[in-house]
């Protein structure tokens, strides 16, 4: 992958294309557990998303992050809203997980979700489910990374993760 580098006739920084086929490969081939996370417009109608960006950030005070693209079709709820739902899926949830990773009006047609704390929507059957609420967006680029202080939750059954890598969801094999 390329990177900016200085002018070597004026000294100033260009800013350099980078490889970006070998950037999307790179992180395709990076495994990720996969999150959904919920929210709601002013309104009451239902966004949702899958991440696998979710990251802890602190145990105390209990800090979560998450990223996603300010092109996302829940950003602008995310961006108004005080509060999400953030779930972690396990191998049981992958047909949730491709329903929130797919077209944004279906997402929440059917019996999968329900209203939860503060009337936002919960997933079923998840391996565990906390409500946040955002302390920061910040915007990088065409991105943000939104930053999450948990208030409450649930732990579901327990499964095995659910793993997202090469653009599919596995069930991760025997430990090395």
């Amino acid at each position: 992958m390329n990177s900016a580098s200085p002018d070597p006739t004026d000294g100033t920084v260009t800013d350099a294309t980078p490889d970006l086929a070998a950037f999307r490969q790179t992180f395709r081939r990076h495994a990720a557990g996969v999150a959904i996370v919920t929210a709601q417009t002013p309104d009451g109608t239902p966004v949702g998303f899958t991440a696998t960006s979710l990251a802890s950030l602190a145990a105390v005070p209990p800090l979560a992050t998450f990223n996603m693209a300010l092109s996302a079709s829940s950003w602008p709820a995310i961006a108004e809203t005080d509060r999400v739902v953030i779930h972690t899926l396990g191998v049981r949830n992958r047909g949730v997980a491709q329903i929130l990773s797919g077209d944004n009006q279906q997402r929440f047609l059917g019996d999968h979700w329900f209203r939860g704390p503060h009337g936002l929507p919960v997933i079923k059957d998840t391996t565990a489910w906390m409500v946040g609420r955002i302390l920061e967006r910040v915007q990088v680029h065409n991105s943000a990374v939104v930053i999450v202080q948990i208030e409450q939750g649930e732990l579901g059954e327990d499964d095995a993760p659910l793993v997202y890598h090469e653009r599919t969801y596995w069930r991760p094999g025997t430990a090395v």
